[in-house]
């Protein structure tokens, strides 16, 4: 188990915070390099909604895909919303494997 880590992004509705770091938990004790987000707009942190900033984030977090061997979404519920859904077509186009919290 030491030696080669799997790295994953986590992607998901920010609104799932408490899931976000019980994912994080899980996958990271499992053996993976886990790689989250740095903000939960949809959870308190208003910086989010500067101006120019959810633009950036979003930006940066296909950054974060590109690093990752796969991707890991957080979908309470089944809930994908349209930043999610752009992640997710993102890690498609560039050949990175989708994981879900619940099956589709």
């Amino acid at each position: 188990m030491i030696g080669k880590y799997k790295v994953i992004t986590l992607c998901g509705s920010t609104r799932f915070k408490d899931h976000f770091f019980e994912v994080q938990k899980r996958l990271t004790l499992e053996g993976n390099i886990v790689i989250s987000v740095g903000l939960f707009g949809h959870s308190g942190d208003e910086e989010v909604w500067t101006e120019g900033t959810k633009e950036m984030l979003d930006d940066m977090h296909k950054r974060k895909i590109d690093m990752a061997d796969e991707i890991f979404v957080i979908n309470v519920g089944g809930y994908i919303g349209s930043s999610t859904r752009s992640e997710i077509e993102y890690a498609k186009a560039h050949s990175k494997k989708v994981n879900y919290l619940e099956n589709n």
